[in-house]
């Protein structure tokens, strides 16, 4: 079963034309009701358009792939349709940073008169648009983005989030490597506002279970390729484990190093799930064998949803899915739930709905809930195997249900 024997090409909808596409139809197996939750009827009122904000140029490309394939697949199993509306899709490209993504976001609020937004990788770009959305009352559901603050200090009561909180992944291998008694932990992080956050959540639960930490770098941001100096740093100072985060080509070349500089069998390495998540896990090869991360995806969660989600995703794409793919999905899932609640399509009625939904009792994931309109989920331990050639992301454990910190 190979992980990624090809990507399907994928409709590029921009911004020099506002685009429109009516994403589609056809039954699927997931879910029983052909219609989705709003599978009793269509409302009244006419289409519902919603803005599909990824990235389809630049690094985080490969991102926006995914979520777009989450997005359509869970409309193909729908009949096209959320909360027995009939979709229409307008994506918009997020680019690599706020300098576009922005931008782009503010083209859909005036000029591709959307009824909601879902999507968005970077932080920095989901904070800038906050207030935007939130006067013009178009309720966002951030399919990615993990900074703190889009749902704590800069909360807005139009912008919900289907995917986690940086410090959310890692408090949870803070407290689990505490509860393991494991020694001290050198920790490793881009110096960048996402790579702050893990640091300080991992920190702040890895202490409060009575660890303490061997030392800590914070690795130039996006411009590191040679991590021996930092590694030196690992090897000299006592340390018992490592914890990282880092994503992309800096996770490639991080876990590659660490086995080559000889500490992989002596200290083991631990990280936020982003290190080994996606195709940067094909590419670190067998480096990555052992590692262990923590992450609310795998492809290997035991439910009877993760299985159907994992096969109906494989016969559509030829791959297996991601996170980023599945967070998609699973905002997908919640607003066809709140559009199916709301009975009209203005904001503040949308909004509502999403804040009455309860248990999403059928994501991939397991069972999840809104808390301060970001998930409280399961986080798993993972470690990576090698399937008959195939890296996966093998559960260890469930380590629990865990709201953002």
């Amino acid at each position: 079963m190979a992980r990624r024997p090809f990507r399907r090409p994928l409709t590029r909808l921009g911004f020099g034309a506002l685009a429109l596409t009516l994403t589609a139809c056809g039954g699927g197996s997931l879910g029983g009701d052909e219609g989705g939750a709003g599978g009793a009827g269509a409302q009244t009122g006419g289409p519902v358009t919603v803005g599909l904000v990824i990235p389809q140029a630049g690094v985080y490309t490969p991102l926006g792939e995914d979520m777009q394939q989450g997005w359509e697949l869970y409309l193909d199993q729908h009949n096209g349709q959320l909360g027995g509306y009939e979709v229409e899709t307008v994506i918009a490209d997020e680019g690599e940073s706020p300098d576009t993504g922005v931008p782009a976001v503010q083209r859909l609020l005036t000029e591709g008169e959307v009824d909601a937004m879902v999507g968005i990788v970077n932080s920095a770009t989901a904070l800038g648009v906050a207030d935007a959305v939130t006067e013009a009352e178009t309720p966002l559901i951030v399919a990615n983005a993990g900074a703190e603050a889009i749902t704590k200090d800069a909360a807005s009561p139009y912008v919900w989030r289907s995917s986690f909180t940086n410090a959310q992944v890692a408090a949870a291998m803070g407290e689990h490597l505490a509860a393991e008694g494991i020694g001290p932990v050198y920790v490793m992080a881009p110096d960048y506002a996402a790579g702050q956050e893990v640091v300080a959540g991992f920190t702040a639960a890895y202490e409060a279970g009575g660890g303490t930490l061997a030392g800590q770098a914070l690795t130039p941001f996006g411009s590191t390729q040679d991590f021996q100096p930092f590694l030196s740093g690992v090897q000299s100072s006592g340390a018992a484990a490592t914890f990282v985060f880092y994503a992309g080509g800096e996770a490639v070349s991080y876990v590659q190093q660490y086995a080559q500089f000889g500490l992989k069998d002596s200290i083991p390495l631990y990280g936020s799930g982003f290190l080994t998540e996606g195709s940067v896990l094909d590419a670190q090869g067998p480096a990555a064998v052992g590692v262990q991360t923590t992450l609310h995806y795998s492809t290997e969660i035991d439910n009877a949803a993760n299985t159907e989600f994992v096969q109906a995703y494989q016969a559509a794409y030829g791959e297996l899915p991601t996170t980023y793919a599945v967070q998609t999905y699973d905002a997908a899932n919640v607003l066809d739930r709140a559009l199916e609640a709301a009975g009209d399509l203005s904001g503040p009625a949308i909004t509502e709905a999403l804040n009455g939904l309860g248990e999403i009792d059928d994501s991939p994931r397991g069972p999840w809930s809104f808390t301060n309109q970001t998930p409280e989920q399961s986080i798993y331990l993972r470690a990576v195997v090698d399937e008959g050639g195939t890296l996966l992301n093998s559960v260890v454990t469930d380590l629990g249900v865990l709201p953002q910190p």
